[in-house]
Formats: structure tokens, C-alpha cells, sequence
């Protein structure tokens, strides 16, 4: 390697390491999209509930309710703000909604069928044309297209995951795809199959709707462990991986451009000292690159990660309970200053600081009465 060479390397990793100690600049949300079961699971929520402030200092009001639809239960909106996406519980549709810029309030744009049951997730594609369901129940990813409107069109194509089932009797007797999320790219789809013990991983033909298996087209976990949500490094060439039944974190190098999606590491979410049954749930990496977060039900807490910059491996920074019961979703908001935890079985969302320092959390006073809630999107 010349001098010259490894001079811009050096430049380039220190700048890297610069931009990675401070989270990218975001405009506080102004508008916040709860969904919730409301009949799946126990649900009793009112619906799809819409929320509103005028700074990032004042409390969140509600200002409108969608109460005829069953299960709203995962939400995503597309880039520009213009409308909000939602899946349906044990359903199989996808709704979409025009926003109202003024006041946030949603109007039913069009549904259209997924091709298969339970939509546990939906994302949306780089360019802003497909949207990604991963049919939970019957096992499959599907690919459904995005009018210049924001209306759904059909199916354009769909895959199926393939493998073994793990061990588990009742959580594992086939595939259940729980997660679908596109890369940082915005054209790769990691696809954690809790049933099958698999990571898959897709990339999108834009130009033709198509999903192209990788090769390989998945990478094993490890045994019962059921991998549920990914979510990827903002810089650099990791992934991270929560595991549900075994209630762990899989550490992969994800580089896709040259199909590699390589386990590095397994570490536990609950702590040593926790003794109760608990299920891996949730998964964030912030958008300084510098820490991940995992949510717990029955320890009932974030777990808090540092993440080494060399190697993408994660040490063990805490665990902050969540005030609630069962945090089957959490986010955090654009700019990462603040995180949101669903508590699916007390009917609350907690609104928690996040020091970017540290990466610990702490509660700020304010708790959002909203029942069974299972999704936050803001805008």
C-alpha cells in the first residue's frame, strides 16, 4: 500500500469515527402514528390513533382515532411524508392512508390483498416504489408496488422461505418471517425467519418488481433461538439480530454488495441475574452508530449495547425498564435523542432520554395512555 493510500484511509476512518460521536441533525416530529391489536392477542385498542405537538417541549395531544379497522398492528410511512402504510393483524391486507399535511389526520387511500396472512412488518424500498410484507403466518415475503399517488398496486412478487423448522413445538412448526427491513441502501432485504432458526436476505430488481435470493439465500442461526427483528449500522458492515425464544442478540457482518451475512457474536438481552421467563422482541441501532437497543418481555426492559467501531461487537452497557408490561415495540425518533417504548399489556407508551454519551436511558415524565399499542411511525 503507498503512503499516500493509507494517509487517506487513516483520514477517512478518523472521519468516520468523528461523524459516528454525534447522531445526524432531524426536525423534531410534529405528528406521531400509534397502531395497536384490536382484537388480535388479547387487543382491545381503539385503533390507529394519530397524535400532535408544536415542539419537541410540549406534551403529545390526540387529535383523531381510525376506529374501523382491524388490528392496525405495524405502521411504516414513506419518505416524504405523504402517507402511512399499515398491516392488519392475523388480516391479509395492507392499507394505505393520504396524510393531511395540515393536521396529520389520515384518509383511507386503498387496500390491497398481501398474498398471504399476518403482515407482522412493511417497509418500504429506497426508491419509494415497492412495499415489502413479511407474512408472518404463511411464511413469505411479499412485494407489492406504490402508485405515484401512494395507493397499493397487487402483488408484483412474493417469496417463500425454505428450511427446517426449529426445535420449538409450538413457536417453530413452520416458517414465520417476522421482519422484512431494507438495508441503509434502501435495495437489500433481511428477512429473520423465527420458525425457521434463518436469516434470509434479498435484493430488489427494481426495474422489473423482482426479489433475487442471495447465495447464499440464508444463513443459520443458532438452534431454538428464533431470530425476530434486524436492524442494521448506520456506516458500517454490521447487522444485528434479536432473537425471540432464546432471548439473545446475533451480531453479523452484513455486507450484501458481495453476499456476506457472517455471524460474529451472540450475547444475552436480559441480565445475568434475571431468573423469569423472557422474549426478545425489538431491536434499534441509533443513528450515531454507537449503540443498540433490545426490548425484553418479562424482564420488561430496553437492554442498552456499546457497540466497538472496529468491530462491530456489542458489550453490555445496562438495562432500563420500561414502566410498563410487555415492550413489544420501541423506536426512537429521528434525531435519536428520545425513545419510545409500546408497552403492549399496560396500555402505555413511555417516553424515555437518551444520553449520547452513554447511551442510558431516562424516563422524562411522560406517559402516553394508549391501549395495547404494537407500533410508533412519527412524522
Amino acid at each position: 500500500m503507498t503512503s499516500d493510500r493509507r494517509h487517506f484511509l487513516i483520514g477517512m476512518a478518523g472521519t468516520a469515527v468523528s461523524m459516528l460521536a454525534r447522531p445526524r441533525a432531524a426536525a423534531a416530529p410534529s405528528f406521531m402514528y400509534v397502531g395497536s391489536f384490536t382484537q388480535k392477542d388479547g387487543g382491545h385498542g381503539d385503533g390507529l390513533s394519530v397524535y400532535r405537538r408544536g415542539s419537541e417541549s410540549e406534551p403529545w395531544q390526540l387529535v383523531d382515532v381510525l376506529r374501523d379497522l382491524a388490528d392496525p398492528s405495524f405502521l411504516v410511512i414513506d419518505r416524504q411524508g405523504r402517507c402511512v402504510y399499515s398491516s392488519h393483524g392475523d388480516g391479509t391486507e395492507a392499507t394505505a392512508y393520504r396524510i393531511d399535511a395540515a393536521t396529520g389526520r389520515l384518509a383511507v387511500l386503498n387496500r390491497q390483498a398481501t398474498g398471504g396472512v399476518n403482515g407482522a412488518h412493511l417497509s418500504i424500498d429506497g426508491s419509494g416504489r415497492y412495499l415489502a410484507v413479511a407474512n408472518y403466518a404463511t411464511g413469505g415475503l411479499a412485494l407489492l408496488s406504490i402508485g405515484p399517488d401512494g395507493s397499493l398496486g397487487p402483488v408484483c412478487d412474493a417469496a417463500k422461505m425454505t428450511g427446517m423448522p426449529g426445535p420449538h413445538k409450538t413457536q417453530q412448526e413452520s416458517s414465520h418471517p417476522h421482519h422484512c427491513p431494507f438495508d441503509r441502501s434502501g435495495r437489500f432485504i433481511v428477512v429473520p425467519d423465527k420458525g425457521l432458526d434463518r436469516v434470509f436476505l434479498y435484493r430488489l430488481d427494481r426495474e422489473r418488481g423482482r426479489l433475487i435470493p442471495g447465495e447464499p439465500a440464508s444463513v443459520a442461526s443458532r438452534a431454538g433461538a428464533a431470530p425476530r427483528h434486524v436492524d442494521f449500522h448506520p456506516l458500517l458492515p454490521f447487522a444485528y439480530v434479536i432473537n425471540e425464544i432464546d432471548s439473545t442478540i446475533t451480531v453479523y457482518r452484513f455486507e450484501p454488495e458481495i453476499q456476506v451475512l457472517k455471524p460474529l457474536q451472540i450475547v444475552p438481552t436480559a441480565p445475568a441475574t434475571y431468573t423469569g421467563n423472557n422474549t426478545g422482541a425489538e431491536i434499534v441501532a441509533a443513528p450515531s452508530g454507537r449503540f443498540v437497543y433490545g426490548s425484553n418481555r418479562g424482564h420488561d426492559s430496553i437492554a442498552i449495547f456499546a457497540i466497538d467501531q472496529a468491530t462491530g461487537l456489542l458489550t453490555a452497557v445496562g438495562w432500563e425498564p420500561t414502566e410498563g408490561r410487555t415492550p413489544r415495540f420501541f423506536t426512537l425518533d429521528p434525531s435519536g435523542t428520545h425513545l419510545y417504548a409500546a408497552n403492549q399489556a399496560s396500555d402505555t407508551v413511555v417516553i424515555f432520554r437518551v444520553d449520547q454519551a452513554t447511551g442510558k436511558l431516562a424516563a422524562t415524565g411522560e406517559k402516553i395512555a394508549v391501549k395495547t399499542p404494537t407500533t410508533i411511525a412519527f412524522r
